[in-house]
């Protein structure tokens, strides 16, 4: 009987957990019951900002360069996956981490889209164009704007180069891996009657592919069609 009471406790515990469950994944992800199903697709988000080695406060929507780079690893050793999605909508944030996901994302054998929503800021840029074939929304931005510390900054000439150097990092990464011109991205960089209290310009939609900072106008439809199309022909 003893036993019996301990095995009926045991089994109310767990029909309660089971009960639970509709109710926690409607918390973490807005779904009830989230839908199973197997894709040769991978889709990875890029949102809020890119925390580095520095973490943000617990109230900011950050993506943690550590969660992401052992992801794109797994995608690139996985051999039920045979493409990547990559959607964006960032503020930017951690030069460094933004340009060693950028990097890894470039080096990948597998093929490769991004799709810029929202916003693509900063070193949200790089991100965008390290895919084999880009796209953003009608109403999605791209800022551009020159790089920017926070904290102690040493007023001394060694200083400034620093600052340039990784400027020019962005840059040769960002016209590498798109049809824009340097010249023009530089303008566009430095540009000081676009942004308010601020240096630099905002692309709406179009006007990213017509710099040929992006390739397409586009949604997912668009997307995941010609990342099946660049795997057909691979």
């Amino acid at each position: 009987m003893y036993n019996g009471y301990l095995n009926g406790q045991n089994s109310e515990e767990e029909e309660k957990k089971d009960e639970n469950k509709p109710v926690e994944t409607l918390k973490e992800l807005g779904e009830v019951k989230v839908p199973e199903f197997k894709s040769n697709i991978y889709a990875m988000t890029i949102i809020g900002q890119i925390e580095g080695h520095i973490m943000l406060p617990p109230q900011n929507k950050a993506t943690k360069y550590e969660h992401i780079i052992p992801q794109i690893v797994a995608v690139e050793e996985s051999n039920e996956i045979e493409g990547l999605l990559l959607i964006l909508n960032t503020v930017g944030g951690d030069v460094e981490a933004g340009l060693a996901i950028a990097e890894l994302i470039n080096t990948m054998s597998k093929p490769t889209v991004s799709i810029v929503l929202g916003g693509g800021h900063s070193i949200g840029v790089p991100l965008a164009v390290s895919t084999d074939y880009s796209y953003i929304a009608p109403t999605a931005t791209m800022t551009i704007h020159p790089i920017r510390m926070n904290g102690l900054i040493i007023g001394v000439p060694q200083t400034y180069d620093y600052f340039n150097k990784m400027q020019e990092r962005i840059i040769s990464f960002v016209t590498h891996h798109s049809n824009i011109k340097k010249a023009t991205l530089k303008k566009l960089m430095f540009t000081t009657s676009e942004l308010a209290n601020d240096v630099g310009t905002v692309l709406v939609g179009m006007e990213a592919v017509e710099y040929g900072l992006i390739d397409e106008i586009g949604g997912l439809k668009d997307a995941l069609e010609k990342l099946r199309s660049i795997i057909k022909d691979k």
